[in-house]
């Protein structure tokens, strides 16, 4: 296995008598798809919230890159190469696609408190922007208000938004929530495009999409990983079915 990119050890994080996180360790290497799953509760998103540094553990650390980063505070963990995108979306509604990318491009370059204007007249960051409107298949939207586009259009932008940030490490916090078929085929597209070239931690309950983009899968239960291997080896795991794959949740 190649050294990680992102480890996490021993994570815990308790709200009054829930224990949230409970000892979790999991890593992910480099251009690697690691899918997070398990039920509703079972402390997922409280796991991405501590690796991008929204939540502070109660014990534990998280290294990025080598580097001890638990105490950073989220935008410097964003410049170190994190990114993050949101199961309810974080976008201003009321400005354009384009708008929405080029702030996320002025904010990588650290110029973050710089007027509207400003973001409006630059040619360099709206050409970076459109770049990422296009990988992303936006393009054709890029003058649209974000509060005019679909929900699935919205997913797309906020993974334009993410890749804007130049990150080494993506954690998708289920990518494909209120998607419908078609919406979904496309982004799982988008994401398989920019495997190996990006790693990303992926949170999503669409186990079609999971075992379509990951290359190893951790399965997490009342804050606990209780399996962590391949995806065919996690289909067939007995206790995963029980847990959780087979209980009608997925």
């Amino acid at each position: 296995m190649a050294t990680p990119l992102l480890r996490a050890i021993d994570l815990v994080k308790s709200f009054g008598g829930l224990r949230a996180t409970d000892h979790l360790s999991l890593d992910v290497t480099e251009g690697e798809v690691h899918a997070l799953i398990g039920p509703n509760g079972a402390g997922k998103t409280t796991a991405v919230g501590q690796l991008i540094g929204e939540i502070r553990p109660d014990a534990g650390q998280i290294e990025f890159a080598g580097e001890d980063i638990s105490r950073l505070p989220p935008p410097t963990r964003v410049r170190r190469g994190l990114a993050r995108s949101f199961q309810i979306s974080q976008l201003l509604q009321d400005y354009t696609a384009l708008d929405n990318v080029a702030l996320a491009v002025q904010a990588r370059e650290g110029h973050s408190f710089r007027f509207w204007g400003a973001v409006r007249r630059d040619a360099r960051l709206r050409r970076a922007a459109m770049a990422h409107l296009e990988e992303t298949g936006l393009a054709a939207l890029a003058d649209q208000r974000t509060a005019d586009l679909s929900h699935g259009q919205q997913k797309q932008l906020e993974l334009a938004i993410a890749l804007a940030t130049k990150p080494r490490l993506m954690l998708l916090d289920e990518p494909m929530a209120g998607l419908g078929p078609t919406e979904t085929q496309a982004m799982t597209a988008l994401l398989r495009a920019l495997k190996g070239r990006i790693a990303m931690l992926l949170i999503e309950h669409d186990m079609e999409t999971v075992f379509a983009l990951a290359d190893r899968v951790t399965v997490l239960v009342s804050g606990r990983s209780i399996a962590c291997g391949p995806p065919a080896a996690i289909r067939d795991d007995a206790a995963v079915r029980q847990a959780y794959l087979g209980d009608g949740d997925a």
